[in-house]
């Protein structure tokens, strides 16, 4: 694969709550990409732990690194459009604050669709513990997704680029949960395909407290992106929560 020849200013939308014992690392692996042109935009949902003093003292080492805090605690779908208010980058990328990246992703990503012309792009990811320990899973991105397969399958949030430029801005409804899921549902139906790069280029962590952990809240926030958000038919919808429940509990995603 082709490296990215110019490098274009890459904002990383990073939305952050309690996380200060985590987001260091976070943003360690941003600053240790090989592809230097970016910016990370870290919108504080409020946090009542050390998060802001974390990153406090890592914009005194790289100002780069962007901090802003919402007025009162208002959700990640809040705070990641905040971030994308904020940003000024051609590309939009994804991080959220206590996942990694591996060394190489903006610039394999990045350049991957520099080289193909594509406005919408995913790469594969591994699976993490809360102290970082490897899990022997590694979720394998699709070649090319349309609208239906956002719908049954959607992206890791932490491996997600698009094109700002070429595509605009997003912004997503104020969902407690799966609001990167309508994010992605979004911006499918403006560039029709999403590409997904087959090697693993970060990690997602698995934490027992985290708002993806429990399955069974997360079917009706399921529901209610296909009923309400995308107006999908009964048995559609119904389809999909089923597709959704047996490719968790095999482990498919």
């Amino acid at each position: 694969m082709m490296e990215s020849k110019k490098e274009e200013l890459v904002s990383v939308i990073m939305p952050a709550y309690n996380c200060g014992d985590l987001i260091g690392v976070t943003l360690d692996s941003v600053i240790k990409q090989t592809y230097q042109n970016w910016e990370i935009i870290v919108v504080d949902d409020c946090s009542t732990d050390n998060t802001a003093e974390v990153v406090q003292e890592y914009m005194k080492k790289d100002n780069r690194i962007k901090y802003h805090k919402l007025e009162k605690n208002s959700g990640a779908a809040v705070a990641r459009n905040k971030a994308v208010d904020l940003a000024a980058g051609k590309c939009m990328a994804f991080l959220d604050s206590d996942d990694v990246w591996f060394q190489e992703k903006l610039t394999k990503q990045i350049g991957f669709m520099e080289d193909n012309d594509y406005g919408f792009t995913c790469t594969s990811y591994t699976k993490i513990g809360e102290k970082g320990e490897h899990l022997n899973r590694t979720i394998v991105a699709s070649p090319k997704r349309d609208y239906d397969g956002v719908l049954k399958t959607c992206p890791g949030n932490s491996t997600v680029i698009y094109d700002a430029e070429k595509l605009g801005k997003f912004k997503i409804p104020d969902i407690k949960k799966r609001n990167d899921y309508v994010l992605w549902l979004q911006v499918i139906k403006k560039e029709k395909y999403l590409y997904g790069i087959e090697e693993p280029l970060g990690s997602h962590r698995i934490r027992t407290e985290g708002i993806s952990s429990n399955k069974k809240s997360l079917i009706g926030y399921h529901w209610k992106v296909y009923r309400e958000i995308e107006n999908l038919s009964l048995i559609k919808s119904s389809y999909l929560i089923a597709y959704w429940v047996v490719a968790t509990a095999f482990k498919l995603r």
